[in-house]
């Protein structure tokens, strides 16, 4: 057997592969649900957070800024195995499923927040002014005259961000959950044969290159013309 044949034979086991197959199909539904989870309860909850920071509660915001320095600072995985293993203490006791999903999400509320916080605050102050003097409330300037300015401003840097923290759900497989790495990785201990990590890159590859392809359209669209 040449070196080519042991090459693919070992990564690209046409057998391993067929019989793995729908374990890494179920994976990918695992994998799809487990983000869109993490990117809808994260976006929501860090622009709720934006907009009650924007209040000016001084105690709030000094919250606000230290829960959303914590998360930022700390990696994903630590905030799953803390929340895995370390909230039965307390008896609490969360699946894998939830401890992922909850540790993403709380990651990218902590960035999501300061990207809209960012977008926010980058308005000019004179819109404020404009939109106050025709007699709107803050609450109404805010949502009506500031907010979509800000929204178009922070696409961008928010798709990106969700990118990479929805690719995340590979950290899943630490505390056993059925998404492609973790299915990939049982395929892998039961066949002696790493042809199913290679179904699980071009699963990633047909999830994530999508979400690629169409943030990059997006921050070309959603950027000011110059």
């Amino acid at each position: 057997m040449s070196n080519w044949d042991r090459f693919v034979d070992t990564f690209f086991n046409a057998k391993v592969m067929a019989k793995y197959l729908p374990d890494i199909a179920y994976g990918m539904l695992v994998t799809v649900e487990l983000a869109l989870l993490v990117i809808v309860s994260g976006i929501v909850s860090g622009l709720a957070l934006a907009l009650l920071r924007s209040l000016g509660y001084r105690p709030v915001n000094l919250l606000i800024v230290f829960s959303v320095d914590v998360f930022r600072a700390l990696p994903p995985l630590v905030i799953i195995v803390f929340i895995y293993f370390g909230l039965p203490a307390v008896e609490i006791s969360p699946s894998g499923f939830v401890s992922t999903w909850l540790s993403l999400t709380l990651v990218l509320m902590a960035f999501s927040e300061e990207i809209f916080w960012a977008g926010i605050t980058s308005t000019p102050k004179g819109q404020w002014e404009a939109a106050r003097s025709t007699g709107l409330s803050y609450g109404q300037t805010l949502m009506l005259v500031v907010l979509p300015q800000a929204l178009r401003l922070t696409i961008p840097p928010l798709t990106n961000r969700t990118i990479a923290i929805t690719k995340g759900t590979a950290l899943g497989t630490v505390v056993a959950v059925s998404e492609i790495l973790g299915m990939a990785s049982s395929a892998v201990s039961n066949s002696y044969n790493p042809s199913p990590l290679t179904l699980g890159a071009i699963a990633y590859l047909i999830l994530f290159l999508p979400m690629v392809i169409f943030g990059r359209w997006l921050e070309t669209r959603m950027a000011w013309k110059r």
